[in-house]
């Protein structure tokens, strides 16, 4: 009998409460302090604090969507984001100043509630964009007014374009160590690095998994069709190319459990020091490699060494660049966007048909609550409203000790500083500890505009609970959205990616030079389709049951074709490099099972059993493929049927 995966074992709350341990960003910091203590200091000043809060909000909303990144792509996620928040701003301003009723201050929040949801569901850009338009119309429908009432818009545009000047490069950052574009291709050297050292040992999974993490960010950070195109973005694509050949030649081996000499491993590490520094030499071991898996191993870093030290190396990789990460995923009006509004919509009405009826002092934070919480992106909806509740609690209890203290404005402004500077790193940890440095942040803004006492800070936690009920609620409990809407979508993408890969690798001959080109790009996109189902499953894991239930019954599936994508990597090198002729039954059966597995996937019908993971080396001499059917027909079989190798 199979022992349990960890995540078999480990209860549902102690996964939702884990943070992770993300690297500290120390100029993100740096930069959202200044961004906000700059603002409130020159309101404070010119005796203008109430044009300084709204600067200080408009950089607190850069600081959510500032990246280290190409300036071209900072400016363009920060405008976005931030034209929508003042966008936001201007119609609750608006209504403020109209004094709008109840009924039409409901039925105005939940139209933009609505655009707001449908803006969300279209992408990364979109999300944040969507969040922070309903964000600020239902602050705006609250806050003091300043005066003139229309200059709060204007005014957060200000402090978001202070915060995107902190980050323009200046005459230190022509420098290649300081390209987020190179630090982000050292950071995929290392991660090789890390997985060739980790091959043939449990750790090798997680490894590739971090890899594949800074793939995607470097991705994300090259232009797409049309993208800016200077002698140094050429040079870092032809590096990443030679990068991605590499990392292919790492999962076969991984798959295969095929270690390799530890000065061979070193080699990526070497890789990584020449791209901070710009380039220079970097001399690839002889190390005769046995296998076709480490030979393209050895063919792939020698090329990456070339490509670095800046020798027009061509690494066998397809030269069309990867897709634009910011284009829309869907569209503006699609079924999905419709969709995700309506929920978001009906949240609001609920939360505004709550505070027409009850007295509360603050009725914005309700809604601005369900906006934080629904935004798409940030993982489980039922782990962020119960995070968003008790965070706001601690928050609560953090801002209540800080003006015991003090209520000097100075020293409000210093203590907003810090709180805003907490934020990058608190995002990246965790959604609560997210929320408890945020919580603070807003009160001391309000508090500064002359809105609050540390008394009214209390009820405050009655709305967040309010809020996240109605969203566990409307958004969460009666909505139509079940976890088999996110996860299983994402596993028939990753699965239709691996065949597409497939059957690239197993193309006749008459087209094997057109399908090796691609071959590359196609495994790219594949192992991007499948870190975007593992984590859908991570994220259901979090949650109780019965969604993290099923996400235990996925797990399986979505290990079972990570390991198939390294299969079909070990096999194009042994077609490559092994003289490997392509097998058509076997192919049949690896395509069967992903045809079974994709059908499961489609009609909610999981796995009873996990696939067998392998502990040994696999025998060259073997198709990579016959053991991925193996596998896979392992892992779909029922519960009664014998063994695919007792069938033999």
């Amino acid at each position: 009998m199979p022992s349990q995966t960890p995540a078999a074992v480990t209860p549902w709350w102690a996964r939702a409460v884990r943070p992770a341990r993300p690297p500290l960003p120390v100029a993100l910091m740096v930069r959202a302090a200044v961004g906000m203590a700059v603002p409130l200091t020159a309101g404070l000043l010119a005796h203008r604090l109430d044009l300084g809060v709204f600067a200080g909000l408009g950089a607190m909303h850069a600081t959510m969507n500032d990246r280290v990144e190409p300036a071209r792509l900072r400016s363009a996620r920060i405008a976005t984001a931030v034209f929508a928040s003042a966008l936001g701003m201007l119609i609750g301003t608006a209504l403020q100043q109209a004094h709008a009723g109840a009924a039409v201050l409901g039925v105005s929040l939940t139209l933009t509630a609505f655009a707001s949801g449908a803006l969300s569901a279209t992408g990364p850009r979109g999300s944040a964009a969507g969040m922070l338009l309903l964000v600020s119309a239902a602050l705006g429908s609250g806050m003091p007014l300043p005066h003139p009432w229309w200059a709060a818009a204007p005014m957060m545009l200000a402090g978001a374009a202070f915060v995107v000047l902190l980050g323009l490069p200046g005459g230190a950052h022509n420098r290649p160590a300081s390209d987020p574009r190179n630090r982000a291709l050292a950071a995929v050297y290392e991660a090789l690095g890390r997985t060739l050292a980790d091959l043939g040992t449990p750790r090798g999974a997680a490894s590739r998994q971090v890899l594949t993490a800074r793939l995607n960010l470097l991705q994300d950070l090259l232009p797409g069709h049309g993208g800016s195109r200077t002698a140094r973005t050429a040079r870092i694509r032809r590096m990443y190319e030679a990068a991605l050949a590499a990392t292919e030649a790492a999962t076969g081996l991984l798959w295969a459990w095929r270690p390799v000499p530890p000065e061979v491993a070193e080699v990526s590490n070497l890789l990584a020091a020449a791209v901070r520094r710009g380039g220079g030499e970097v001399v690839v071991p002889d190390w005769r490699p046995d296998t076709p898996a480490r030979q393209a191993l050895d063919v792939a870093l020698r090329a990456a060494a070339g490509t670095v030290a800046g020798r027009p190396t061509p690494p066998g990789t397809a030269p069309a660049p990867p897709p634009d990460p910011w284009r829309l995923r869907v569209r503006l009006l699609s079924r999905g966007s419709v969709r995700y509004g309506l929920r978001v919509a009906l949240c609001i009405a609920a939360g505004s048909a709550v505070t027409a009826n009850y007295p509360l002092s603050k009725s914005y934070w309700v809604p601005m609550t369900i906006a934080f919480v629904l935004k798409p992106d940030l993982g489980s909806v039922f782990l962020r409203a119960v995070s968003r509740a008790v965070g706001t609690v601690l928050g609560v209890v953090v801002t209540a000790a800080l003006l015991s203290l003090t209520t000097e404005e100075w020293a409000l402004t210093a203590m907003a500083a810090v709180c805003v500077a907490l934020l990058p790193y608190a995002t990246a940890a965790h959604y609560g500890l997210n929320t408890v440095v945020m919580t603070p942040m807003a009160l001391i803004l309000l508090q500064m505009g002359g809105q609050s006492s540390a008394a009214e800070f209390w009820p405050r936690v009655l709305d967040t609970v309010l809020a996240s009920a109605i969203v566990l609620l409307f958004g969460y409990l009666l909505w139509p959205e079940r976890p088999r809407h996110r996860i299983e979508p994402r596993l028939v993408d990753a699965a239709t990616a691996l065949r597409a890969y497939l059957d690239a690798v197993t193309l006749t001959e008459g087209t094997a030079a057109r399908g090796g080109n691609a071959q590359v790009w196609l495994r790219r996109t594949a192992y991007r389709s499948l870190a975007d189902a593992r984590r859908e499953v991570q994220q259901g894991l979090t949650e109780p049951p019965p969604t993290g239930r099923l996400a235990e019954q996925w797990l399986p599936a979505t290990a079972a074709l990570e390991r198939l994508g390294g299969a079909v990597a070990a096999f194009a090198a042994q077609i490559r490099y092994g003289g490997r002729v392509p097998d058509p039954a076997e192919t049949g059966r690896v395509r069967r099972a992903l045809d079974e597995l994709t059908a499961a996937a489609r009609e909610h019908r999981p796995p009873t059993r996990p696939a067998a993971r392998p502990t040994a080396p696999h025998d060259p001499a073997r198709s990579a493929l016959g053991r991925a059917a193996d596998e896979l027909e392992s892992l779909l079989r029922p519960e009664s049927a014998p063994r695919p190798e007792q069938q033999r």
